[in-house]
């Protein structure tokens, strides 16, 4: 079996750089994420990890650097064909469409599904996905009627929707209660399960440990350190960057 670490990447960043005026929100940043594997990006608030995010998915340009999905560069692409190579992402404020049913508004991510689905097999396939996500029997309710957690269910449906090789998700699991957070953890571990790679965003120390294969922090920007979780998480320059305070005796 392929390890994720010998496994062809399916995303490479390489110096990538993004500054809003004066504040450098990221700075010459390095990440791969292999095929099959959950990559944590962590770091403490205003890191630069949602503008990361961002940058690979189109919301914004990058200043500098390179961004290779599954080979191909996509830095400076729109989103929309980005979202159509196959790349996905949730937001870290839930967006979804208000005025529509659920079952429409994962149809909406079925948009960009390529190749093109048949009708039957649009409605099919909008219905397996709100049932994978746990929210079976909701096609026909209105987004504005779901519970917020369940807003963060459709969001993700959606972008399934895609059929993406890479997920990105930025605090997926914020918000939830204890045994939501249980559900969350095996149903991110399980799309893993079926190969998808996902680039996690995400404070939860608990699902950290449990999901990412490796994870990268960042703060002020910068990447400070990579590796797996336990070890990262017990990096002195990492804690100093979350508690503000020095480990050193």
């Amino acid at each position: 079996m392929t390890t994720a670490a010998s496994s062809a990447p399916v995303l490479e960043i390489a110096g990538l750089t993004r500054a809003f005026g004066g504040l450098v929100a990221v700075n010459a940043v390095d990440l791969v994420v292999h095929s099959g594997e959950i990559v944590g990006l962590l770091g403490p608030n205003g890191s630069g990890k949602t503008t990361a995010l961002n940058l690979v998915s189109g919301v914004l340009r990058p200043d500098s650097g390179s961004i290779r999905f599954a080979g191909q560069a996509i830095q400076g692409m729109p989103a929309y064909r980005i979202a159509r190579l196959g790349l996905a992402r949730t937001f870290q404020l839930v967006r979804v469409l208000n005025g529509m049913s659920c079952a429409e508004n994962v149809k909406a991510g079925l948009a960009f599904h390529r190749p093109h689905l048949a009708r039957g097999e649009i409605d099919d396939t909008a219905h397996r996905l709100l049932q994978r996500v746990g929210l079976s029997g909701r096609d026909g309710f209105s987004a504005s009627e779901l519970t917020y957690i369940d807003c963060k269910r459709l969001e993700l449906a959606r972008a399934l929707a895609l059929k993406p090789r890479l997920l990105l998700l930025d605090e997926w699991l914020a918000g939830l209660n204890p045994s939501e957070l249980l559900i969350g953890i095996e149903l991110i571990r399980s799309l893993k399960d079926e190969g998808l790679s996902i680039l996690l965003v995400e404070h939860v120390m608990d699902a950290i440990r449990s999901l990412c294969d490796r994870c990268v922090v960042m703060n002020s920007g910068r990447r400070i350190a990579e590796g797996r979780p336990d070890e990262v998480l017990a990096d002195p320059a990492v804690v100093e960057a979350y508690l503000g305070v020095s480990t050193d005796a």
